[in-house]
């Protein structure tokens, strides 16, 4: 992997791997008290990328699928990027599935639009915690765009390159999630952009342990 315009050195990464795994369980939390239902993280894993290798990361990471979903929602502040829910179209229907058997009150839509409405609903509450949870455990705040879905044909992702400036590298941190319905992928994408915040922001938060 590129990681020519990425310096982050092995203490810091370790301490943001460990932030992400509160902050992945914070966001599962959150959904478990919408649906009653249990959900597997795997151990978040970080990687350094160059924007153009986006879309292969992604394909490798995932199985092939003739359709998949992705909700993108963008977070503004001093860590900044965007986050991504992922998983194939079938795996978005049956989570759709389990909100609707729990009551969960959406608007008065019906068929794929309303199926559309409740997985966005599902990525903007596991993205906003998620990003939330990072950003007040390192004294900071956020503001989102609203939630966007992309549709992608049998894992061609290129498309993605265009939700960042292609010049840049990113910081990428992903696990799996998996439940008896579904499974898929929670990323969290930040740019060379808040890099520098982002590396002062650990090293203090480390700071007020020692």
């Amino acid at each position: 992997m590129n990681q020519s315009n990425i310096v982050i050195s092995d203490y810091q990464k370790d301490i943001l791997q460990e932030l992400m795994n509160i902050a992945f369980g914070n966001a599962t939390a959150d959904l478990t008290n919408i649906i009653d239902i249990h959900i597997e993280l795997s151990v978040p894993d970080i990687e350094l990328l160059a924007i153009r290798e986006l879309p292969e990361y992604i394909s490798e990471t995932i199985d092939t699928y003739s359709e998949t979903v992705i909700i993108n929602q963008k977070f503004l502040g001093d860590f900044k990027g965007s986050g991504l829910f992922v998983f194939p179209s079938s795996s978005g229907h049956d989570l759709s599935a389990l909100f609707e058997e729990s009551g969960f009150e959406c608007s008065q839509l019906s068929g794929s639009s309303l199926k559309i409405e409740i997985v966005m609903e599902i990525g903007n509450i596991l993205i906003g915690a998620c990003v939330g949870k990072i950003s007040e455990l390192l004294n900071t705040s956020v503001i989102y765009s609203p939630p966007q879905a992309i549709f992608v044909k049998e894992n061609k992702y290129d498309s993605l390159v265009n939700l960042f400036d292609s010049s840049q590298s990113v910081i990428v941190m992903k696990t799996r999630f998996q439940q008896k319905k579904g499974e898929g992928f929670i990323l969290i994408i930040t740019d060379q952009d808040s890099l520098d915040w982002l590396k002062d922001a650990l090293d203090k938060f480390m700071e007020a342990y020692q």
